[in-house]
């Protein structure tokens, strides 16, 4: 039996650079989302709930490795259904201790989904 992992950007033959980033914030460290259809061109409208994607982009700004993680459209869906429900609420507790370990992308998802619901998407 054959293992298949994700796919990269690269096996998709997307332009990470021809995308329409969505940023979380300001700055290095800040959370980019982009939304990709068919062919790797970006998705019409590019709205943050994902709708027309079928591939979701996320990076970190000002990362030196350059990283891009590749999520479809139902990884997507369902991360944006655990920000809404508060599963990641935790994460926002360790950043008030002072951790940061898991904070960053706790505020990130907290803002995408906030934009995707003023988007639309919860309806």
């Amino acid at each position: 039996m054959s293992v298949t992992g994700k796919p990269t950007v690269a096996e998709l033959g997307i332009d990470v650079a021809a995308q329409r980033w969505r940023r979380s914030g300001d700055g290095d460290g800040a959370i980019e989302v982009a939304m990709v259809g068919r062919h790797g061109q970006p998705a019409p409208g590019g709205e943050a709930d994902g709708a027309g994607a079928d591939w979701v982009l996320m990076r970190v700004a000002g990362d030196p490795s350059g990283r891009v993680l590749v999520y479809d459209r139902h990884e997507w869906e369902c991360f944006l259904d655990g920000v809404r429900n508060g599963e990641f609420d935790d994460a926002l507790a360790d950043d008030a201790l002072g951790s940061t370990a898991l904070a960053g992308p706790g505020r990130a998802g907290n803002a995408l989904a906030k934009e995707a619901s003023a988007d639309g998407a919860d309806e």
